[in-house]
């Protein structure tokens, strides 16, 4: 499986459900084996600044700019919608492709894998009359957590993590980004759940439309009980 590394001096155009502008600047572009495109800054942490999911397509292009000056384009097109990513290409520092070969998964610590298994067998924690359809649903960027339904049979995709911090929304949201593309599984709502969420990751899930739901752990075990508590 191949990844192609390129780092250009470059124009990015989204264009879809909403339309964002990247001005020339030198820029990483990912090109992953799964097909998904991600452009990336020097800043910014592991976040794109720009991404088109997969399945879609790429065709590469040479236009001229407004000076009349040959350039490469890429063009992404996303397979299930209409959305656009346009990469205008001014100039070439790196281009390189490498065999990432056969990658084991994210291997999570202890308490977040028990967490997620106690949480599997008692979905109803998180919200009542929500029922399990699957552990660890596949995704073509990584599996979901739990794949639940609630008592209306809406898909709810939760996300689980010991600490709650923003890359956790952030990862959930491209999880419902490409879920809610499924005819089958539409409309996918999410729940964020942990130990402890942050006070950004909550205003960030908020205003993603995220339920944010702080787990008990002890009391999931079976080892704290509630009623013996004096507040």
């Amino acid at each position: 499986m191949l990844v192609r590394l390129v780092v250009a001096r470059c124009q990015i155009d989204y264009a879809g459900r909403l339309t964002a502008h990247l001005p020339m600047a030198t820029r990483v572009l990912m090109i992953k084996a799964d097909g998904s495109v991600l452009v990336h800054s020097d800043g910014g942490s592991y976040k794109p600044l720009n991404w088109m999911s997969p399945p879609c397509s790429l065709k590469e292009a040479t236009v001229l700019d407004e000076g009349g000056v040959e350039r490469i384009e890429w063009t992404v097109c996303g397979a299930k919608s209409d959305d656009t990513l346009r990469i205008l290409i001014e100039e070439i520092h790196h281009d390189s492709r490498h065999e990432l070969g056969i990658d084991p998964g994210l291997q999570k610590d202890g308490v977040e894998k028990h967490l997620q298994e106690l949480l599997a067998e008692h979905p109803g924690h998180l919200m009542p009359g929500l029922s399990l359809v699957r552990r660890e649903y596949p995704t073509a960027i990584g599996p979901v957590d739990l794949m639940c339904r609630d008592q209306d049979g809406v898909s709810v995709a939760v996300e689980v993590k010991r600490r709650g911090e923003i890359d956790g929304v952030e990862q959930l949201t491209r999880y419902l980004e490409l879920l809610n593309r499924d005819p089958l599984l539409a409309p996918v709502r999410g729940i964020f759940a942990a130990q402890e969420i942050r006070p950004q990751a909550r205003v960030l899930a908020g205003d993603r439309g995220i339920t944010c739901t702080v787990v008990d752990y002890d009391a999931l075990r079976g080892l704290d009980d509630p009623t013996d508590r004096l507040f």
